[in-house]
């Protein structure tokens, strides 16, 4: 399955629709990362346990992106975006979005 940004995916044509796709995941640390993530944000700098929480978010919901283009009869995802948001204090929603689409050989 490709996921891509772009209005269409190189080299192939799309070929049908299936709709818009998406998919969310809610996350939070651990009330001990918190801390030394507000205590580390005083001090300025990465805040390593959050990168890893986001990056590790997004990467979940590209698989499950991808499960539910599948599911609609689709092989590709055009104009996939990431959005996050705070959903309550302590923790975020990360989604992505797109259009599933079938594409062939073009």
């Amino acid at each position: 399955m490709m996921i891509v940004t772009s209005e269409n995916v190189p080299g192939q044509k799309i070929d049908g629709y299936c709709g818009i796709v998406w998919a969310t995941t809610v996350r939070s640390r651990h009330l001990g990362h918190d801390v030394l993530a507000m205590l580390k944000s005083l001090k300025g700098g990465d805040i390593r346990s959050y990168e890893q929480m986001t990056d590790t978010a997004r990467a979940d919901v590209l698989k499950k992106l991808e499960h539910n283009a599948k599911e609609m009869g689709a092989n590709a995802v055009v104009g996939m975006r990431f959005g996050t948001t705070a959903v309550m204090p302590g923790t975020i929603e990360v989604y992505a979005y797109g259009t599933a689409v079938k594409v062939k050989k073009g």
